[in-house]
């Protein structure tokens, strides 16, 4: 496994876009398409900062490869509750976002921190540009 490229940002929903730039470079080092993972980082990040941080907090967001090489996409928040993808509500505006990255990647889940928190990673395919 490579070690883990990792930035850190403001529990703040104007941060999600370092996140989305820092994995786009990550990805481009390795020579990888990077419009999943991009996608990935947007959702998980904001979930992160709306559902599991409070004023003042950080989220880590990481990226690296498991010995198979697949690449995942990893993001560090505060609270201790699980996401959970919800049934499709046509009638609101938001809470499809775990649908969405759901269907983009090949799986995905959560492990807990020993700091407390927990992590919410995803598996992305490789895709070359």
């Amino acid at each position: 496994m490579d070690e883990p490229a990792t930035i850190v940002i403001k529990a703040d929903v104007r941060a999600i876009r370092e996140a989305r730039d820092f994995v786009g470079l990550v990805f481009g080092a390795w020579g990888l398409d990077d419009y999943v993972a991009r996608t990935v980082v947007s959702e998980l990040a904001a979930n992160a900062i709306v559902h599991g941080s409070g004023d003042g907090d950080l989220v880590v967001v990481r990226a690296y490869r498991r010995e198979n090489g697949l690449p995942v996409v990893e993001v560090w928040d505060r609270s201790d509750a699980v996401p959970v993808v919800c049934p499709v509500n046509h009638a609101a505006e938001s809470g499809r976002g775990l649908l969405l990255m759901e269907a983009l990647v090949r799986r995905w889940g959560t492990r807990p921190l020993s700091e407390g928190g927990k992590a919410v990673w995803a598996e992305i395919e490789p895709v070359l540009p």
